[in-house]
């Protein structure tokens, strides 16, 4: 069984959003209760809003896939999973999970205009220094009538108060994971996607609070035993802290 303790040990010092600790933390992204525990609930719930591929040729591209979390929540489903990442420690993981693996940046993504039926840029956008051409580049991947589905954190002071300043402190996220001055303002996102042919539609997600609270009661007493359901990630009125994406690009 792996090990559930929460992340301990020295890491590099590192600037906040620095990419070199997603190789500090290699080990940890496909631990149910390691440093990327919610993301595989985010995983799980941006895989709900796609569809089953209507042809056999069809491609999801995984803009910023990390490890491949994305991937478990896809079979059966029909895509040719892409994904492209910068760090080549957790596209090898990726790869080991069935996903077709691409270094790039997302920004700059070396694939066809129009080749994808979906692209997925799961909590990518708050990474990248210039959130706008990670949009354009999703946008331009889409073909006609393809799905964009995303999430992020939104450019606000309780969303910085939320990941950054609690969500920090918790025992199995890494310190300086985020960098606030790039978490993007949902407004101005919108606004961007339909620049490009995408009318994107967002709701606020939040992680369950019982399923939450009793997954925290459990990283702080230690209990190694095997979760029977993780955390579910719900719909929330506000998008003032996390919310999700969807759109579809027109012509």
């Amino acid at each position: 069984m792996p090990d559930a303790s929460p992340v301990v040990g020295p890491r590099r010092a590192l600037p906040p959003n620095d990419p070199r600790q997603y190789d500090d933390l290699a080990g940890e992204w496909w631990r149910p209760d390691g440093a990327f525990a919610m993301l595989h609930w985010l995983a799980r719930a941006r895989a709900a809003l796609v569809p089953p591929a209507s042809t056999r040729d069809d491609l999801l591209v995984d803009l910023g896939c990390g490890a491949g979390l994305l991937a478990p929540h896809l079979a059966g489903k029909g895509y040719r999973h892409v994904g492209v990442d910068l760090t080549r420690s957790a596209l090898d993981l990726a790869a080991a999970h069935g996903v077709t693996v691409l270094q790039g940046d997302a920004t700059a993504v070396p694939l066809a205009d129009g080749c994808a039926a979906v692209v997925s840029a799961g909590e990518l956008l708050e990474h990248v220094p210039d959130w706008r051409r990670a949009v354009a580049e999703a946008c331009r991947l889409l073909r006609p009538g393809g799905l964009l589905v995303l999430d992020t954190l939104n450019d606000t002071l309780l969303a910085r108060l939320v990941a950054v300043e609690l969500g920090e402190r918790l025992p199995t996220v890494p310190r300086g994971i985020h960098d606030p001055r790039l978490f993007v303002d949902a407004r101005a996102l919108v606004a961007e996607c339909a620049r490009h042919g995408v009318a994107l539609r967002l709701r606020g997600v939040r992680p369950e609070l019982g399923g939450t609270l009793a997954w925290l009661l459990r990283r702080w007493r230690g209990d190694d035993r095997p979760v029977r359901t993780e955390p579910r990630i719900v719909p929330t009125r506000s998008t003032a802290v996390l919310y999700q994406g969807s759109g579809r690009r027109g012509g």
